[in-house]
């Protein structure tokens, strides 16, 4: 046994028990660190080390399990190969589905994915995204929470690749890429109105996002368009990551107590349609016959639940490898011509039973 060999040499695991490192490696073949460093980096023949060696080493760093620390590589070539995903929540509906496309997408370009999730919370995006630094991630896809305005600058006047999705802040000029929420909106409402319904209500979410804002600027404007005023008592804002039960019991006491009663209601996500739901169900309300009802954004449930709602679905596909395009183009790795870097799309409109 070589000098440099240790009892651990035939089982491949580090001195100390943990990762195995290049310095590992180099004990295991009885070479020099630097040596290993050339071979595994394809610079062997640059540097004249002998064929046999290569070879040694590169069987012995493979049955050792030897994987390269993902931020020494970085360091080394400008390079992670991983971009930073931060969402509002990981467990959306809508966010799953980007992020599994967004993943796919990435991966036909060499590139991994990192995932996070800011739940709407800007202390927590600026920690995420100190993190994804830290991880020196080649670019990073954000739907961003408020108050996440400087965060993101930094990272812009740092000449980082920046794509945001889902919303964006007026005052930053970045990427983006998002649904046309305003129109999204109008469509719908124009429906309602198509269909003699003259009462609509509006429930959304209390939280400072443009998307949001954009969809209730919609309905405010497509009623006073149409010569329907505009009633404070037919809005309802349920506050941010507010209990279910209590959103539930919001939404319910909503519907049943305004007078006269609506005859439509338009919900603006698709998690608070799903409240919406269950705050029919708990009044005993039919659709249409009882309300009419409708949603910004699709959901398994929406295609399930009888009759049937409907909804304006988002283009996540789309969304997703524009996002990505957007991002590639700006680390050079498509020639794909992109004229605009702030994307609006537009979204799908499917009428089922509930209107």
């Amino acid at each position: 046994m070589s000098k440099k060999s240790s009892p651990n040499s035939s089982t491949g695991r580090a001195e100390n028990g943990g990762r195995v490192s290049l310095k590992d490696v180099a004990r295991l073949a009885g070479v020099a660190p630097s040596t290993v460093s050339f071979i595994l980096n394809g610079k062997a023949q640059e540097m004249r080390i002998r064929e046999e060696v290569a070879i040694k080493v590169k069987e012995v760093a493979r049955k050792a399990g030897y994987t390269p620390h993902q931020v020494a590589v970085s360091l080394r070539t400008g390079q992670s190969r991983i971009l930073g995903l931060v969402v509002e929540s990981i467990s959306g509906s809508f966010f799953a589905a980007l992020a599994r496309v967004i993943e796919e997408e990435a991966s036909r370009y060499g590139y991994r994915v990192v995932y996070t999730s800011t739940e709407n919370d800007a202390a927590k995006g600026r920690a995420m995204i100190h993190m994804l630094s830290h991880w020196h991630v080649d670019g990073y896809l954000i739907t961003p929470a408020p108050g996440m305005e400087k965060d993101i600058q930094e990272l812009l006047d740092k000449k980082r690749p920046v794509v945001l999705m889902d919303g964006f802040f007026p005052s930053i000029k970045a990427p983006f890429v998002l649904v046309d929420n305003y129109a999204g909106v109008k469509t719908g409402v124009q429906q309602f109105i198509k269909k003699g319904y003259q009462r609509i209500g509006y429930v959304t979410a209390d939280v400072d996002l443009i998307q949001l804002d954009e969809r209730m600027n919609a309905y405010r404007d497509t009623l006073e368009a149409n010569n329907m005023p505009v009633q404070k008592k037919r809005i309802l804002k349920i506050p941010y990551n507010h209990p279910r039960a209590d959103a539930i019991r919001l939404i319910a006491e909503f519907l049943q107590n305004i007078s006269p009663r609506l005859d439509a209601v338009y919900f603006s996500t698709n998690y608070l349609g799903l409240l919406g739901l269950e705050s029919l169900r708990q009044l005993n309300w039919q659709l249409p016959k009882d309300i009419a009802m409708m949603c910004f954004d699709d959901h398994d449930i929406f295609r399930l639940y009888q009759p049937g709602i409907t909804v304006m679905e988002q283009p996540v596909e789309e969304i997703a490898k524009t996002a990505i395009q957007l991002l590639m183009k700006q680390l050079g790795k498509t020639d794909i011509r992109i004229r605009k870097t702030q994307v609006r799309l537009a979204g799908k409109f499917i009428q089922r039973g509930s209107l």
